[in-house]
């Protein structure tokens, strides 16, 4: 064989192998799993690698570590969160703390703080917050990136402590509210009566206790002759698992209302509902919107599920979880979400985003004012402003005083209600 022969079976065989090599490497890249943990810990000590080696400055490793757990911690969800000793030792203490807060239930969207819904007459909502509103800033400190529970500790403060917030609001300027930290307790649920035997059941909140508060003005409205139901749940967040399910059964005959579930969707726990404890079998309308989220969601789910009765408004915000506090070393921790609230079917309010959060009403309904509402990410530009918006009058122009908006939502449940057949006659227990 000649050298040139030789040369090139050579050339050849070493270009087989290294195409054997390069592909079996890419075919155990293709069967390593994208969330491949190992992986992203060796990312994870690349980049610390090079900071240790490679950045300008001798790196504080302290403030490196808090700002990487930080980080890690912030791209779950936002209620899980990096703790300092210091906050550990705070959260621990709960109740225990002297402060106070604003009364209105937060998370973040766009990487701001959001309000879902202020309860009602907390000092949050007396001040002019509504649900849907970006705080900014608290006390000219930026919200943006900080943690749920940072930002929460800028509100908290001694009672009758002032806070000013920069609000961002839809189809609005930005504005600076003062809001005069304190105590409060969310107003009982409220009913009436409308034409037609509709009995109006507003909740105000499902914090621990009020689903007993519910039934009792549920029992009043039937007294009075209730053929039909409107169960107002708008703006109404946070609370308890069993209270939303109290409420729900009420209504709700049998079958499941809800469940809690952990890691690899896991149901921890399910709520029956229970035929004893129903209290109304007649004709249900629900109201909701973005304010909607936690234990209200629970109640929403449950109609929709059952199929016991229009669900009318906008879709849910989407909340409901809980934390479960891990204690690192140096005394820092790690509050992690371990548990989903979920509907009875098993489908967790709480997604991976927006999108994927909530609950879609039945029939979609949007309040008057919210009819050319921008979207959360749109609201953070409008400093600056914007074509086709109307310019505010001069002082020396007359403002007329504004309407109060028609409530086209309780409008709709009202004209689903009239055209249903009456409830047989019910039995006030």
């Amino acid at each position: 064989m000649s050298f040139k022969s030789k040369f090139t079976l050579i050339a050849l065989s070493a270009t087989l192998a290294v195409y054997t090599i390069a592909g079996a490497w890419l075919a155990t890249r293709a069967q390593q799993p994208a969330n491949d943990p190992g992986a992203q810990q060796k990312i994870f000590e690349s980049v610390l690698q090079h900071i240790q080696n490679d950045y300008v400055d001798e790196p504080n490793m302290e403030k490196v570590r808090a700002g990487a757990l930080r980080g890690l911690a912030y791209g779950l969800d936002p209620y899980s969160t990096y703790l300092t000793s210091e906050q550990v030792k705070d959260y621990r203490a709960g109740s225990k703390s002297n402060q106070v807060g604003l009364g209105a239930e937060l998370s973040q969207v766009a990487s701001f703080l959001y309000v879902v819904a202020p309860v009602k007459g907390s000092p949050a909502d007396q001040a002019g917050v509504r649900a849907g509103d970006i705080i900014e800033y608290i006390d000219g400190k930026a919200t943006r990136d900080i943690s749920l529970y940072d930002a929460r500790q800028l509100l908290n403060g001694a009672p009758g402590s002032e806070v000013k917030l920069r609000i961002l609001r839809a189809n609005s300027q930005p504005l600076t509210l003062s809001v005069k930290r304190g105590s409060f307790r969310a107003p009982a649920a409220e009913a009436r009566m409308e034409a037609g035997r509709i009995g109006v059941l507003r909740i105000n909140s499902l914090d621990s206790g009020e689903a007993a508060d519910a039934r009792a003005h549920l029992q009043d409205l039937v007294k009075q002759g209730a053929q039909r139901i409107i169960l107002d749940l708008r703006s109404v967040a946070g609370g308890e698992i069993q209270e939303g399910v109290t409420v729900a059964n009420l209504f709700i005959r049998d079958g499941q209302i809800a469940k809690t579930i952990g890691r690899e969707q896991k149901v921890l726990k399910g709520f029956e509902a229970d035929p004893k404890l129903v209290l109304f079998n007649g004709p249900v309308v629900v109201l909701i919107d973005s304010g909607t989220a936690g234990a209200a969601e629970v109640i929403a789910s449950a109609f929709l599920e059952d199929k016991r009765g229009d669900v009318v408004g906008e879709k849910s915000f989407g909340a409901g979880a809980e934390q479960e506090l891990f204690t690192l070393r140096d005394g820092d921790g790690l509050l992690l979400t371990t548990v989903k609230w979920a509907s009875g079917s098993g489908k967790p309010f709480l997604g991976e985003d927006r999108n994927h959060s909530g609950i879609a009403p039945s029939v979609e309904v949007k309040r008057a004012e919210n009819q050319d509402a921008a979207d959360v990410e749109d609201v953070t530009g409008n400093d600056e402003e914007k074509p086709n918006q109307p310019k505010p009058k001069s002082p020396s122009e007359p403002v007329a005083p504004k309407s109060q908006p028609e409530d086209t939502q309780m409008k709709k449940a009202l004209e689903l209600l009239r055209d249903k057949p009456a409830a047989p006659a019910q039995r006030a227990a």
